[in-house]
């Protein structure tokens, strides 16, 4: 028996801001550039990559090449689509387990 399937598009259910900044959050927590990168791909498919292709400064080319599965955005792109999509970039610390660093210095 074979079982059909269909590929699923996070882009189709990314349908509020509270379903963006939660997706965005996950990516950025999860820490790996690919997943971040795919990430604010579908977020700007959702929300109309022309438009955030030109609030980024980006053509819409350069958008898709930068956001896809082999790209690696410049730090001047990314800003610039953290923007557009009204978001912005912050550091804080890292939480850090300290029974793993009082076992590193033992």
């Amino acid at each position: 028996m074979t079982i059909e399937t269909t590929k699923w598009d996070a882009s189709e259910f990314l349908d509020s801001e509270e379903a963006i900044l939660a997706y965005i959050e996950a990516a950025f927590e999860d820490g790996d550039p690919a997943l971040i990168t795919h990430a604010l791909g579908n977020v700007a498919r959702a929300r109309g990559m022309t438009s955030i292709a030109k609030d980024a400064g980006v053509t819409r080319e350069a958008l898709y090449k930068a956001l896809s599965d082999k790209g690696d955005p410049k730090l001047s792109t990314l800003l610039g689509v953290m923007k557009a999509l009204g978001l912005r970039l912050t550091a804080e610390p890292v939480p850090t387990d300290n029974h793993a660093e009082a076992r590193l210095a033992s």
